[in-house]
């Protein structure tokens, strides 16, 4: 049996087990590993991007055969500026690139292209293509594809408590209006349920400035596999890892000792 025909029967198998009915409803994806990938094979860094292209490709279209209702990626952070200008300037059109490749296949699935980060910040020939996926996708009704692009968690958080001030300040809000709802509603996210998986290849684990507010009772995935070699098979696998924690979300459950449980607690 080929490599392929086997990858293809464990996928299979995998599927099977997958329960349609606990799925998670929002996955959040860190990107990473993308260099390291190209240097364990001699090859420059841009083929490491380029491979983690394909490798978006491959988990966009098994979320949506599972039917995932809301995918984020994390493409490129805040902080990924620092890097040298030659890959940010590579790292600026893989967006145009992937776009200008996937869009007609995405508006045929009916999926919703969101972004999310500061936007106005990417160079014009990126923002054009990010706002023509965004204006293609805007009438579709599927699986919302979510691009974190220039985002980072902490700006996030401090843009919306500073929206929220200027409202106060002109008299739209008091403070005792001001709640976790309204900052919710003055983040990128706003209208998205929060995650309830996240999945981070590359062995790092870390979050990396991704989501903080809406992670607070996230599922956390981590795998030491790079992010070109993520596949579906290894996408089932965080899946179905997740369909077998018990979510608590700060309670317990019914068959705990609550006695027990609150003591340790403390």
């Amino acid at each position: 049996m080929s490599s392929n025909a086997k990858k293809l029967e464990r996928e299979a198998r995998l599927l099977g087990q997958v329960s349609r009915e606990n799925l998670p409803f929002h996955i959040a994806i860190v990107m990473d590993g993308n260099g390291r990938w190209a240097r364990k094979r001699g090859l420059p860094r841009i083929a490491g991007h380029r491979a983690g292209m394909n490798a978006l490709k491959e988990i966009v279209a098994s979320s949506h055969e599972l039917g995932i209702k809301i995918l984020t990626c994390y493409a490129f952070s805040t902080e990924n500026w620092k890097r040298p200008r030659w890959e940010v300037d590579f790292l600026m059109r893989l967006p145009e690139e992937y776009l200008r490749k996937e869009l007609p296949s995405l508006v045929e699935k009916n999926i919703i292209i969101r972004a999310m980060g500061d936007l106005e910040r990417l160079p014009e020939r990126t923002y054009r293509a990010v706002n023509n996926a965004l204006e293609s996708t805007r009438d579709n009704s599927g699986m919302i594809l979510n691009f974190a692009i220039n985002y980072g968690g902490r700006s996030e958080i401090v843009k919306a408590v500073k929206n929220i001030v200027q409202k106060a300040l002109a008299g739209e809000l008091v403070p005792e209006d001001i709640s976790g709802d309204v900052l919710e509603n003055h983040l990128h996210t706003e209208g998205l349920p929060d995650p309830d998986l996240l999945i981070r290849p590359s062995g790092e684990l870390r979050i990396s400035n991704f989501l903080l507010w809406q992670m607070a009772y996230t599922e956390l995935w981590f795998t030491t596999i790079l992010w070109p070699d993520f596949n579906k098979e290894q996408f089932l696998r965080a899946i179905l890892d997740y369909q077998n924690r018990d979510r608590r979300f700060g309670g317990i459950h019914s068959g705990d000792d609550e006695t027990g449980d609150q003591r340790q607690s403390f």
